[in-house]
């Protein structure tokens, strides 16, 4: 593993090393989604400012994991599914030992202005400084989440938690990251902020990460309003608000495989 002042090093034509921080909750022999999802999204703002409008930018992107996310060096490819001036679909994909192991579909839309009639009905996030250290998340193996920083409020339950994460860590090194990014990257760790079961009992990791956007967010706070419903044959949805200082940034959903640990 390269030096771990980042979670990522660049390597020049699209392909990033992992570091220790970048190391996942359910094996040691694989990467968390979630600084692969903010490595993938950094790859893909990139992209965008090459190769379309720039007033058009991303209003929903969806992660689909093929399969385990190995440590190890990743490759990554973009291609653009349905062309368009004001809309606009593109994939990217995340080959890791020859294998396709991520795939990313992003949809692009044209910006105006429609401050005017701008209104939502999400509930405001408690303020980071009235939440207490998030123990329960930060109990978690692995080496992404023993690298952030967690606050949790006070009624949290399982099921139902509202939670602040941030990190000190840039995420790749080599490039100038982009805001997007290192945003994004905190986001899945919305499956294990709320948690219906004990990990040491019960395996639920999610199969995907579908993030739809209200606008751009702003900063690396991460605010995370979550609620966790598990159903009673293996599969279970967990769904957030994802705020930023200023207010709702958009929605997240999660897939879940639910099965008992082999522990």
């Amino acid at each position: 593993m390269p030096p771990a002042e980042t979670y990522f090093v660049a390597h020049g034509n699209d392909r990033y090393e992992p570091t220790e921080h970048a190391g996942g909750a359910w094996r040691d022999d694989e990467l968390h989604l979630a600084p692969v999802s903010g490595l993938i999204t950094h790859h893909l703002e990139r992209w965008r400012q090459q190769h379309v409008d720039a007033s058009l930018r991303f209003s929903r992107i969806t992660f689909e994991a093929l399969g385990q996310i190995a440590r190890d060096e990743i490759q990554l490819e973009t291609t653009v599914v349905r062309p368009g001036r004001t809309i606009e679909l593109v994939e990217t994909v995340a080959t890791i030992r020859g294998r396709a192991t991520l795939r990313a579909r992003a949809w692009l839309l044209q910006q105006s202005d429609t401050a005017a009639i701008a209104a939502h009905e999400y509930e405001p996030m408690p303020a980071p400084e009235s939440c207490e250290i998030a123990s329960s998340l930060l109990d978690w193996p692995g080496g992404f989440i023993r690298c952030i920083n967690a606050r949790q409020a006070p009624d949290a339950r399982p099921g139902r938690a509202r939670t602040w994460i941030t990190s000190d860590l840039p995420l790749v090194r080599g490039e100038t990251s982009q805001p997007m990014a290192e945003y994004v990257k905190y986001l899945d760790t919305a499956n294990g902020i709320a948690a219906r079961q004990s990990p040491d009992q019960w395996m639920f990791p999610n199969v995907d990460l579908t993030l739809h956007f209200l606008r751009q967010p702003v900063g690396t706070l991460v605010g995370l309003d979550t609620r966790v419903a598990f159903g009673a044959q293996g599969m279970g949805v967990t769904s957030s608000v994802m705020h930023d200082i200023d207010g709702p940034v958009g929605t997240i959903a999660q897939s879940v495989t639910i099965r008992r640990s082999l522990n």
